[in-house]
Order: C-alpha cells, then structure tokens, then sequence
C-alpha cells in the first residue's frame, strides 16, 4: 500500500529526521577503535529518549535493539555487539525514529581509524551513488529512474549493488509501498507521485551482489566475504522537487 502525506505530515517528518540526523552527527564523533556498537546502540538510544522520541525499530518483528551495526562484510540489519571497533573497520548504523509517531530512516557507513584505500573508494562511491539516486526522485519519474542511476553509477566502477534488500515508502509504519530497487530499467515501475515519502539506501559491494543469512535470520552478509556500504535518506517526493528529511548538512 503506497500512502500519500500531506504537508504537514511531511513537516512532521521532517522534525524527525532532523533529530535522526543530529544522532549521527553524535555517534560519528565517538566512532573510533576500542568502542563497541553495543555502547553506540545505547547512547543512540538515550539520545532519542532525551529528546522525547525513541527507537521505532526496537521491538520490530522481534528485533532487540535501537539500532543496526553492520561491519565489514555484514551489509544489513548487523546487530550491536560487545565486540570493540578495529581500525580498518567500516560499520554501518541504521535507524528509524519515532518523534510523535511521525517516522524517518537514515543508515550511515562510518571508517573506524584509518581505513584501507579500498575501503575509502567503496565509501565515496556508495554515498555518491545515495544523491544520484535522489536526483531521480522527483515527481513523474518511475521507480526504475532511480535504480537505473544508481547502477549505471556503480557497476561501471567496478563495484556490485545489492538485489536481496531495497528502499521503500515510510510512515506511518516503517515499511509499506512502493519497493525502491538500486538497479533496473529507466521508465519503468511505478511513477513518483507528489506526497510520496520514500527510502533510497543503496548497499554497495566490493565483490558479488549475492548475500546470505545468518542463523539469527536478521544479519545479511556477502557471500565473498567482501566489504558492503550502505548510505540512506528519507526522501519526500514535492513539488519543488526531492526534500532530504535526514539531511545531516
């Protein structure tokens, strides 16, 4: 089901997101080795609560914490653990706040110290890939525009886009129509239509596309073992063109 929101739904969102936006701001700057995503999940957490919103994705389907944190080879839905941040590291928080029931989503990928060549190249990439799929994100396109930007971005650098996980529509449930794939065909899909509010979160691997499931039937990894990136912004869909919602500018 695709809702539309009006004006002052956006708005509403919009607080949210600018408040999502200002706990990655915080976490980035205590990202470093020797701490643990636990210790983030947890101060993202009392962040949230402090400024009256919380944490819509605990307790979704089952899921235990505030945030994810996906390391490494991990390209989704990682869960916060007790094991410290190594330098060379990249992890990836994701969230979804609640302020007053108005929702909004934002993964960011972080380097932990210094990072590899490599992994600095996926980074930009995958983040620049984020605004070339935003670009698309305007009333009268089709869904296909924005993955088609995305891909023909990505692969001709030699880098993968993952198929198994897309964006979506948000709010007032985390997840609802329509889908939002980082690959496909220009003018086909669905047509943007003014009101819409979407995720666009591009993973981005180093090796294959292909993921697999760990046992706890959350955590998506590479099948390779290769690094994966993923950069995500709310997204409402306006006359006046795309309005980031997460914008951390």
């Amino acid at each position: 089901m695709i809702t539309l929101k009006t004006k002052r739904e956006i708005a509403l969102m919009h607080e949210s997101g600018k408040l999502l936006a200002a706990c990655h701001q915080q976490l980035a700057k205590l990202i470093e080795p020797g701490i643990t995503t636990m210790e983030l999940d947890r101060i993202a957490e009392k962040f949230l609560l402090q400024h009256g919103a919380k944490p819509e994705q605990k307790g979704y389907k089952g899921y235990p914490n505030a945030t994810c944190a996906s390391i490494n080879d991990e390209i989704c839905h990682g869960f916060p653990r007790k094991t410290p941040l190594r330098e060379g590291d990249i992890v990836t928080i994701d969230m979804v706040v609640n302020l007053g029931g108005a929702l909004a989503d934002s993964a960011w990928s972080y380097g932990v110290g210094r990072i590899s060549p490599e992994a600095e190249g996926l980074l930009q990439v995958t983040k620049e890939a984020l605004y070339k799929g935003i670009e698309q994100a305007v009333a009268g396109n089709r869904i296909g525009d924005i993955g088609h930007a995305i891909q023909s971005y990505v692969e001709p650098k030699g880098y993968s886009v993952v198929r198994d996980f897309t964006g979506h529509g948000i709010g007032p449930t985390i997840h609802e129509g329509p889908h939002i794939p980082h690959f496909g065909l220009p003018g086909r899909g669905v047509r943007l239509k003014e009101g819409m509010v979407i995720t666009i979160e591009p993973m981005i691997n180093i090796g294959a596309w292909q993921s697999k499931m760990d046992d706890n039937n959350w955590t998506a990894r590479t099948v390779d073992g290769s690094l994966s990136a993923q950069y995500e912004h709310t997204i409402a869909i306006t006359e006046e063109g795309p309005l980031l919602l997460t914008a951390q500018e």
